[in-house]
């Protein structure tokens, strides 16, 4: 690749991660907003966009009438984590502040460290370490923040953190998974199967947690319309990042999400015209020196760059169900 062509695809990278962090922002300043008329139906959110994700690409599967290359049992537990950890952080919409959700979001690559660490075996450098420390010292800062010190915002933040930080662990097992997929599969049919799969886990979540919630919600068009902004908002935010999980890795990823949290400070002051804590900024300041160690040292440890040249026993698991196990999708 020359330069040119390297320096258009380096662009095109930043403006696809700039716009799954638009899209990301906008998805919480949505659900802040459901949170504000006392809506609280997180798994209805969520059953929306993965509705439209199976409509779209499960008929793209349909039409290519191609056997599956992962068996349909891995795309439940995809699926599944996705769902709960979509449930958890936009439950912690009711209890905490956009800002603190958006920030607490990053712990996600601590986590992201250690399941590649034990699962797959990767390696880090000790300034990747020393990045993902820092990471979790600008966490503890909201964490101070929202414990009262500093005045955070919601009604009960330091329980809404507890969600957010759990969401992040389903959230990290999700996009290790989902990475390697799109990286050594096929990334419309793992699109398409997360749509699917995440509709029925979802959809049958609702008839048991969420009935009455619905049932008692006074369905205004502004309501109708907050919730479909959220679902095609999140159908982009989920068509778009694995192009990014292929095309440039885990690290712009996270870098392009690092993005959405300045992003929620704006809503907050502008639409909201709340104080935002001087710690808030501190915060994002010692999170974005610590992605930015963990990010540009050492070689790119992203899971699915290291499962493609690994020889792991996972991958030869994966490889031999993937072969003897495959269903036809006609």
């Amino acid at each position: 690749m020359d330069s040119r062509r390297k320096v258009l695809h380096v662009l095109w990278c930043l403006f696809l991660g700039q716009v799954v962090s638009f899209l990301l922002t906008v998805g919480s300043f949505i659900t802040s907003f459901l949170t504000d008329l006392d809506i609280d139906a997180p798994l209805t959110q969520a059953f929306l966009s993965y509705i439209i994700l199976a409509i779209v690409f499960g008929c793209v599967l349909l039409y290519r009438r191609r056997r599956l290359k992962v068996s349909w049992y891995w795309y439940i537990f995809l699926g599944f984590v996705d769902v709960q950890g979509n449930y958890l952080v936009l439950k912690a919409y009711q209890y905490t502040s956009i800002t603190s959700v958006t920030l607490l979001d990053c712990f996600t690559i601590p986590w992201v460290m250690i399941l590649t660490r034990i699962y797959i075996g990767t390696r880090y450098t000790v300034l990747q370490f020393i990045g993902a420390a820092t990471c979790v010292l600008g966490l503890v800062l909201v964490l101070f923040s929202d414990a009262g010190v500093a005045g955070g915002g919601g009604t009960r933040p330091l329980l809404g953190d507890g969600l957010v930080i759990a969401g992040t662990i389903f959230y990290a097992i999700s996009n290790v998974w989902e990475e390697f997929c799109v990286k050594k599969r096929d990334l419309i049919e793992v699109i398409g199967m997360l749509g699917i799969f995440g509709t029925l886990i979802s959809g049958c979540e609702i008839l048991i947690f969420e009935y009455a919630e619905l049932e008692s919600i006074n369905w205004t068009p502004k309501v109708i319309l907050l919730f479909a902004a959220f679902a095609v908002g999140f159908f982009l935010f989920y068509s778009t990042v694995p192009f990014i999980l292929q095309t440039s890795g885990a690290t712009m990823f996270n870098l392009s999400l690092l993005t959405s949290n300045m992003w929620a400070v704006l809503i907050r002051i502008f639409f909201y015209h709340q104080q935002v804590d001087w710690l808030y900024f501190c915060a994002f300041a010692v999170i974005a020196i610590g992605l930015a160690m963990y990010s540009f040292t050492g070689k790119d440890d992203s899971p699915a760059t290291q499962m493609e040249g690994s020889e792991t026993i996972q991958y030869h698991q994966l490889e031999e169900e993937s072969n003897s196990n495959v269903v036809s999708v006609s």
